[in-house]
């Protein structure tokens, strides 16, 4: 094998210095560098991400990370030949966009005018061409190439539909999680968080109210069938990082009155918690008060929460049904409970339901419960989060009103029997009770029903 030495290689005659014969390969030694031969159509990438504006250099490739805002990138003057590249750092293009501006009276693809960057993990390269097109992409991906990592968690109950996960809190407890995941897989969770139902008043006692009930749409994690209550309520975003979960307690129903004796309303239920989203407990229902004169017969209103508690009968006026949605969510978190019934009806207010208003009373008619809400999260249809019913009553009110569907506790019948409780861990009203026979001593229990407990569910896609 010969060896020539030279500093330098000149054509004999002409312009034209041929390398190499045709078929040949000619390659530079192992750190040899190139100089005037021109770029061979890629570029040198900068890896220090840029994230505030710049402007380019002819020949540099950039990351450029808009997580905090967006960002201007100005082209450097065009020759023919100059290219630059541009990649999304952190997958937030579509988020922040990035405006490339050229330089002048420089043109992108034919016109002076900016171009938008706004696909999430774009890359584009530009190579300018001549004064007529100036600028053009020659290679554009709008494809994210983003490994796929999905949330992982534990806590709860778990169990699984399809590819989504299903963490059930039927107690306090704690959501743990230990992976993110990303927009590719999955980074958000859908939830259920339904508070404890109030309790039902006593002595013609309206109906608890049902915790507060909120959802999102199911969208995240698979398109299950949410409530009316979740339609265009987002899934909720997590970071790796333990959630405490508060399940809401049931509301204690008003206890037995003695002959003579003053009654109160039932408790509200507890509070119901996950992350951003706090559920109020339900309203206790309302109890009519046997003291005082008539001029001073202790009216009772049913309390506000989650969903209303009833408002019971009293000989000085009815009762008003507690408000729902206390405090205020969009969407409502529940329902308003009925009044009690005017003059010597004695009818008691249904409590409020996830979906429905607690019914009125009337003269010798009580109210029943609102309705509760259903959603499938779990993977089964489930009606959560019904009102209680109001109490029977001597005077043509002899069986108590039914509870709302999802587990609402029915009205205690005249003259003792017992109310209903709400169904545990659906957040549904205690029924309310007779209450006083106007006999002492009491033989039988005739308060009214405890509420339901609460629930927190949250599903994600897992895989």
């Amino acid at each position: 094998m010969s060896k020539v030495e030279v500093n330098q290689i000149s054509s004999q005659c002409g312009s034209t210095l041929t390398v190499g014969q045709s078929g040949d390969t000619v390659t530079l030694a192992c750190g040899a560098t190139q100089s005037g031969f021109g770029r061979t159509g890629t570029v040198d990438w900068d890896t220090t991400a840029k994230t505030a504006s710049f402007t380019a250099v002819s020949g540099n490739g950039y990351f450029v990370n808009t997580t905090s805002g967006a960002i201007t990138v100005t082209l450097p003057a065009g020759s023919a030949g100059s290219i630059v590249s541009l990649k999304d750092y952190a997958n937030t293009w579509d988020t922040n966009n990035v405006t490339v501006t050229p330089n002048g009276t420089d043109k992108i693809n034919g016109a002076n005018a900016n171009a938008t960057l706004n696909t999430q993990d774009q890359s584009v390269t530009l190579v300018y061409v001549d004064s007529t097109k100036g600028w053009r992409a020659v290679q554009d991906s709008t494809s994210d190439v983003s490994g796929i990592a999905y949330v992982t968690a534990t806590g709860g109950t778990i169990t699984t539909c399809g590819d989504y996960k299903i963490h059930t809190f039927t107690g306090p407890g704690t959501f743990c999680v230990s992976c993110a995941g990303n927009a590719v897989g999955s980074n958000t969770v859908d939830y259920l968080v339904v508070a404890g139902g109030g309790g039902g008043g006593t002595r013609y006692g309206g109906g608890g109210g049902a915790g507060g009930y909120r959802e999102s749409s199911g969208a995240a994690s698979g398109c299950y069938t949410a409530s009316p209550l979740g339609a265009c309520v987002s899934a909720l975003p997590v970071t790796a990082q333990g959630y405490p979960i508060t399940v809401g307690a049931s509301g204690a129903g008003s206890p037995t009155q003695s002959s003579g004796g003053t009654s109160s309303n039932g408790s509200n239920g507890a509070n119901s918690i996950f992350s951003t989203i706090t559920s109020a407990g339900g309203g206790g229902g309302s109890s009519e008060s046997a003291s005082g004169p008539p001029a001073n017969p202790g009216v009772r209103s049913g309390n506000p929460g989650g969903s209303g508690g009833g408002g019971s009968y009293s000989v000085g006026g009815a009762g008003n049904g507690g408000a729902g949605n206390t405090p205020p969510v969009s969407p409502p978190q529940g329902n308003n409970a009925g009044n009690g019934g005017p003059g010597s009806g004695y009818g008691s207010g249904g409590g409020g339901g996830a979906t429905a208003a607690g019914q009125n009373a009337a003269d010798s008619v009580t109210g029943s419960g609102g309705n509760g809400a259903t959603s499938s999260i779990n993977a089964t249809p489930t009606t959560r989060a019904g009102g209680g019913g109001g109490a029977g009553s001597q005077d043509g009110i002899p069986t108590g009103a039914p509870g709302g569907s999802g587990g609402g506790g029915a009205g205690g019948p005249s003259p003792n029997g017992v109310a209903g409780a709400g169904t545990t861990n659906t957040g549904s009203g205690g029924g309310g009770g007779r209450g006083n026979p106007d006999t002492s001593p009491q033989t039988t229990p005739n308060g009214g029903g405890n509420g339901g407990s609460g629930i927190v569910i949250i599903r994600y896609r897992y895989q």
